[in-house]
């Protein structure tokens, strides 16, 4: 198979998606690869090193499209590339499309080979393709909390840990899975009072016995977040409902209770936002205010950390890129369900009913291609 590894071209996005070592992992089992020149620049790979590896480089990315069988991306398909996307050509990247109908029209409209990266699950619910990045963002989430509670950043000037004698900042975490998890280790590390609320009782014994004394587990609920919304410094939002829209849970009424200067991170802004006041947002242009309150809802938030993240998101995709460079998608959805279950749009027709249902579209069940 001929695989093309695109330039991002989101704003700020500096991640690409194979490192060096992956081209050789692809060249050694048979497959070319074509890079688009600069694609690691950002990122710390220069085009020498794809060379050296093995790879054939592109000037444009209307290249890498017209000769590779499977393209790859770290973001979606932005509307430039659209048109370059042919029929029956592979498109393997995270796409997040239930937040983005006009994608989906577009990859409907080609009736590519269409394989999200958050959507690729294991039996178990795990999703290992959006492990690596929700890492990232939820470590960054605290970071970025702490940095935005800073006067100058427009916060009200606390410091997350406090010092001697004076209280730490309080942060609610809602979501106990691995961005929220994250979110909270950092921000118990920094010293703050952290809540973390689930509805997974589960999760929630496991929380508690794994994280440190300054964090405190709590089922959620509205009358739950209404309070503690009210009481924090700042609110990190990491709620995941794998491949849809994520829940509008915190509202502009509770907006209304919170301390002015206070800070929301919105991780799950890929998947729409879970607060009814979040816009997405880039790295050039990453806050707003809405009552008072700075809002950061960075799209790409691993975008900032490109070499941390490309490195780990290589390692978690390369093993299902070569398994459909090896099988070709047809083959390998029959023997891997976890790969299977990464199908969204296929040959023009929706095959993840969370998208089909965000956007009133038909469903086509991916076994119909199989």
């Amino acid at each position: 198979m001929f695989v093309g590894i695109l330039k991002e071209i989101k704003v700020l996005e500096n991640r690409v998606c194979m490192t060096p070592a992956g081209v050789i992992a692809m060249k050694k089992n048979g497959h070319d690869v074509l890079v688009e020149k600069n694609a690691g620049a950002g990122a710390g790979f220069l085009d020498a090193e794809y060379v050296a590896a093995g790879a054939a480089m592109a000037d444009t990315p209307a290249q890498v499209f017209e000769k590779c069988d499977m393209v790859m991306h770290v973001k979606e398909p932005q509307p430039s590339e659209y048109d370059y996307i042919r029929e029956d050509q592979i498109v393997f990247t995270y796409l997040h499309l239930a937040a983005d109908e006009q994608q989906t029209n577009a990859l409907i409209k080609s009736k590519s080979i269409d394989i999200a990266y958050e959507t690729i699950e294991r039996d178990n619910g795990a999703l290992p393709l959006l492990v690596p990045m929700s890492e990232v963002a939820g470590r960054m989430a605290a970071q970025e909390a702490a940095k935005y509670l800073e006067m100058p950043q427009g916060g009200m000037g606390i410091l997350l840990g406090g010092v001697t004698g004076v209280e730490p900042a309080t942060i609610v975490v809602i979501g106990g899975g691995i961005v929220g998890i994250n979110a909270a280790k950092m921000a118990c590390g920094l010293g703050a009072k952290v809540y973390i609320l689930d509805t997974n009782l589960e999760r929630l014994a496991y929380l508690d016995d794994v994280m440190p004394a300054n964090c405190f587990p709590l089922m959620s609920n509205a009358a739950v977040l209404a309070e503690l919304v009210a009481r924090a410094d700042a609110v990190i939002g990491a709620v995941l409902v794998a491949g849809a829209k994520a829940p509008k849970l915190l509202t502009r009424e509770m907006l209304k209770t919170m301390k002015k200067g206070s800070v929301i991170v919105d991780v799950a802004i890929d998947q729409g936002g879970c607060f009814e006041t979040s816009k997405a947002t880039t790295h050039a242009d990453p806050t707003f205010e809405v009552d008072g309150v700075v809002h950061y809802c960075v799209a790409n938030m691993p975008g900032a950390v490109a070499r941390t993240s490309t490195a780990a998101l290589t390692n978690a995709t390369l093993p299902y890129a070569i398994e459909i460079a090896n099988k070709g998608w047809k083959r390998a959805m029959q023997e891997n369900k976890e790969i299977k279950r990464g199908a969204n749009v296929i040959k023009g027709q929706v095959t993840y009913k969370a998208v089909a249902d965000a956007f009133g579209l038909d469903y086509t069940p991916i076994e119909n291609f199989l």
